[in-house]
């Protein structure tokens, strides 16, 4: 009885709007419920759209720092402690912390569409319903976290390296739990347009996490294990700050509505989108580090190697801007759908893709202007100063494509369609991306800038696939098949049976 009464304002909205807008109750269309938008419309999505994206690009940047804030005070005890933390920190993410946030994506869809259909209290829901999901499937990787060393020796590691390594993922198990907790509550709060809380708990915990590296790596001597604590510390505490903010904050009123047992149910509709969410987000981001494990194959790898170390970190700082207009599309675009409204879902769409392109042709001038001095932020090898500067306006190619990318993919999980871009993702990069890569490089022989042309390769493949989608998507029925999402919810035994 109660969930008959909670969706009666879902369907009587529905209906309402089925009676009043013309772009849905016109089947005909052939903009598929895009209509006409008045200036006043674009103006106020694009406030919208930036009033998001600029606090989430700075929040998922703090969040980005801890684990690079840690490498950098561990290069400080010497070349083993900065190659150990380094190699423990690429399995993590590789192993771990990617599967983690792709699990969590899933949420752009459950918890926008949600909000959107006004449903506030199924949010807090499907957010205890992912955070349970989560933590279990934390378990096993946690067991895979604390045989790091075999598993990197087995790999063909150098002992002494991944015995560090090995110290360092063991001591930073329980960050693996907090960062998958993180990016739930990250979630919650982003679909119901709620940034600023998170920009501001992340930068706490960031400045903290500074000093909290400084007191335990070298005031108590901790060195790389301190490293590894506070991450651990770091992370719990910024979850522990979003959690105070959801339980008091009166925003989070109607969509926090306590702990329910509730949030066991569907758990397998939850799972149907999360795995296909988690492979979207893994294929990529394994595809990248391949490239690191390629470079160490070519014809003097440590000056490759290094080079596109320099590149790939170049390329995950600046990708932090397009990844904060990725949340505010999915966000939007959710949001919009949930709410039965298809003609302001495709504008998001279009104002979001714009502003992608404008800042992919900022960024990628930035890029080019400095090229010739950017390699001695990282080294003061000319040698490598100058490969840094040929490589340079690729990243800034490469740049462009993944911001697009970016953008899509969250267009595409604010809409539900992580399955579709799961299949996209390992078509261009598997397909595609990394058998060019492997043919520029060891065939055509032009080094790590064939490994680079081959990422340009598999970034073109995915931006045209998911823009031919976008564009060929008819709105209309993506608002209904929103709409049932919502209800299906409301009702898990109808959407099992």
């Amino acid at each position: 009885m109660e969930r008959e009464e909670q969706a009666t304002p879902l369907i009587s909205n529905l209906c309402e709007r089925d009676d009043h807008d013309p772009e849905v109750s016109e089947e005909g269309n052939h903009n598929h419920g895009a209509g006409n938008v008045s200036r006043k419309e674009i103006l106020e999505e694009v406030k919208k759209q930036l009033w998001l994206s600029g606090p989430l690009i700075l929040a998922s940047l703090l969040q980005y720092c801890i684990q690079i804030i840690s490498v950098m005070f561990v290069g400080h005890l010497g070349e083993l402690s900065l190659s150990g933390a380094s190699m423990a920190t690429s399995f993590a993410s590789v192993t771990g912390f990617s599967l983690l946030m792709g699990m969590a994506s899933a949420l752009d869809t459950f918890c926008g569409q949600s909000y959107g259909a006004e449903q506030y209290h199924m949010l807090g829901i499907h957010m205890q319903r992912a955070m349970f999901v989560i933590l279990l499937v934390s378990i096993p990787l946690s067991i895979i976290w604390a045989n790091t060393k075999p598993i990197l020796i087995f790999c063909g590691q150098q002992e002494d390296i991944a015995h560090v390594a090995g110290i360092y993922a063991q001591f930073m198990i329980p960050s693996l739990f907090a960062y998958g907790l993180l990016q739930c509550l990250n979630r919650f709060l982003q679909t119901q347009n709620i940034v600023f809380p998170v920009m501001l708990c992340s930068g706490i915990a960031t400045l903290l996490h500074i000093l909290l590296c400084w007191v335990l790596i070298f005031k108590c001597g901790l060195g790389t294990t301190g490293a590894a604590l506070a991450n651990n510390f770091s992370y719990w505490i910024t979850v522990l700050l979003l959690a105070i903010y959801v339980k008091f904050s009166p925003s989070c009123a109607k969509t926090w509505t306590g702990f329910s047992k509730e949030a066991l149910n569907n758990i397998l509709t939850f799972f149907r989108l999360a795995i296909p969410s988690a492979v979207m987000v893994c294929l990529e981001m394994w595809s990248f580090e391949m490239m690191v494990l390629l470079s160490g194959l070519l014809p003097n790898p440590q000056l490759e190697t290094s080079v596109l170390s320099i590149c790939l970190n170049t390329a995950a700082t600046v990708w932090m801007i397009p990844f904060g207009l990725s949340g505010a599309a999915s966000t939007r675009v959710s949001n919009e759908l949930g709410a039965g409204h298809p003609k302001l879902a495709r504008l998001a769409v279009i104002v979001v893709v714009a502003v992608a392109v404008g800042e992919g042709i900022f960024v990628g001038i930035v890029l080019i202007s400095i090229r010739n001095i950017w390699g001695y932020a990282y080294s003061n090898e000319i040698e490598v100063v100058k490969y840094v500067a040929v490589m340079l306006p690729l990243i800034a190619t490469s740049n462009f494509l993944d911001g697009l990318q970016c953008v899509l993919s969250g267009i595409a999980r604010g809409c539900g369609w992580q399955k579709i871009g799961a299949y996209i993702n390992l078509g261009s990069y598997y397909l595609v991306g990394i058998p060019c890569a492997i043919l520029f490089a060891f065939v055509l022989h032009i080094g790590g800038k064939g490994l680079w042309l081959g990422i340009i390769c598999a970034l073109t493949v995915q931006v045209f696939s998911l823009s031919t989608i976008t564009i060929r998507s008819n709105w209309q029925q993506e608002a209904k098949k929103a709409t049932d999402r919502v209800y299906d919810a409301l009702y898990p035994a109808d959407a099992l049976s």
